[in-house]
């Protein structure tokens, strides 16, 4: 046990520091609404780009209560001589700009969203909120997934050179996406539902959270699905319990609590982390969760 948290607190200090700026949607009949919300960290958010997909053949029929803060559409604002003279849309046209998805009455658009004030500054912004709403045709069981679009900007704090570690979880209309026939479900109900979807099946979750992907991401050439990223999340959460407003449960690989403190993320979930690290997605079995 000396030797595993020793282990923790040499890796903990080499890593460097990252901002978790949590993104997830809520739906109510066929709306869904897009909320923000920057965690620990006294910067504010200066942008958003970010790819919003259904599935199933979900289409994106319309946008609304755009927020007020980000209000900047890069990517169709008209400035001249100085004066803002249309405010665009925050939907990437796929005609003109590359890494764009195919925007409405498909099933995925592309946004580019960003804040200007005078005098800039982040107490002019919030730290959290909600982005926009959205509304998809009335297709049973649609699921939607949100994902960084590095190409659009990806998520930029007003301090650009401190790195963002977005959390993204996405929602299906007409249920929850974990299986409430799942030993696990009762447990997952209780977490942060700005967080928990990362348990979920692809393509809501990565498909790998249970094998130790926290962080839903690939990462360097190889891919690798299990890495630094996953284990920031994992010493972050690190003897966190169920109750911990600021438990992350995608570092929660067993789904099991350990020890009589009932800790969430431990020696157990440590033990996959390193039994997986470095693997890629062809190595690992994808098919998370597993009843």
């Amino acid at each position: 046990m000396k030797k595993v948290l020793v282990t923790l607190v040499v890796f903990a200090l080499a890593l460097p520091a990252w901002a978790r700026v949590d993104i997830w949607c809520t739906t109510d009949g066929n709306e869904a609404t897009v909320n923000f919300r920057v965690v620990g960290e006294p910067n504010k958010v200066s942008g958003f780009g970010l790819d919003i997909t259904v599935d199933h053949g979900g289409k994106i029929k319309s946008i609304s209560n755009l927020s007020a803060d980000y209000w900047v559409y890069p990517g169709s604002i008209v400035i001249l001589n100085g004066e803002v003279n249309d405010v665009g849309t925050p939907i990437g046209d796929p005609v003109k700009f590359p890494g764009t998805l195919g925007g409405l009455d498909t099933n995925g658009i592309s946004l580019e969203m960003g804040a200007l004030h005078d005098p800039p500054g982040d107490a002019y912004l919030p730290s959290s909120g909600v982005l926009l709403k959205f509304k998809v045709n009335p297709t049973q069981d649609v699921c939607v997934t949100i994902r960084e679009n590095a190409v659009r900007g990806g998520v930029v704090l007003t301090n650009p050179s401190i790195a963002v570690d977005p959390n993204f979880t996405g929602r299906c209309f007409g249920g929850d996406c974990y299986p409430k026939t799942y030993a696990h479900y009762a447990d997952w109900k209780l977490m942060n539902p700005a967080l928990r979807n990362c348990w979920c099946a692809k393509p809501i979750g990565s498909g790998y959270q249970c094998d130790g992907d926290a962080a839903g991401d690939v990462q360097g050439l190889p891919k690798y699905r299990v890495y630094t990223n996953d284990f920031n999340i994992l010493v972050a959460n690190w003897k966190k319990i169920i109750t911990d407003a600021t438990l992350n449960p995608c570092a929660d690989f067993d789904r099991l609590p350990q020890g009589l403190p009932k800790y969430r993320v431990y020696t157990n979930d440590f033990n996959i982390l390193v039994a997986n690290w470095k693997k890629t997605d062809a190595q690992l079995p994808g098919n998370c969760p597993r009843p």
